[in-house]
């Protein structure tokens, strides 16, 4: 199982941006696609962003394309996300996980405890 800790969100203004991280732990790290999911309050947790193993694809959700950034450093064991012109609907706690790069869905099952970002209208 991949061990992570997601960091760096924050309040900030409508079209504003903030850049998420998500440290992994693990040597299996590199071989696994990651993914960026979020929860708005009285929401359903649903798919962001992913990256390959390798970073040499990606794949976003329709309502954050244009957007967000995902990124990864393998010799880092850290996943990025680069949020900008943020909109208040994106107010939301956000995880990183492995995903199923089909489903869209967190391979592993468990969730850490996320970083919460709000955006102020």
């Amino acid at each position: 199982q991949v061990q992570r800790v997601e960091s760096g969100g924050g309040l900030v203004q409508a079209g504003g941006s903030l850049r998420l991280s998500c440290a992994a732990s693990g040597r299996t790290f590199s071989t696994y696609a990651m993914g960026w999911f979020r929860q708005a309050p009285g929401k359903e947790r649903e798919f962001v962003a992913a990256i390959s193993a390798t970073g040499s694809r990606t794949s976003y959700a329709d309502s954050v394309k244009g957007r967000f950034a995902i990124s990864r450093d393998n010799a880092k064991n850290t996943v990025y996300l680069q949020m900008n012109s943020l909109k208040p609907e994106d107010t939301a706690v956000y995880y990183c996980a492995p995903v199923n790069w089909g489903t869209r869905t967190n391979r592993e099952g468990a969730w850490g405890q996320g970083t919460l970002v709000t955006v102020s209208s």
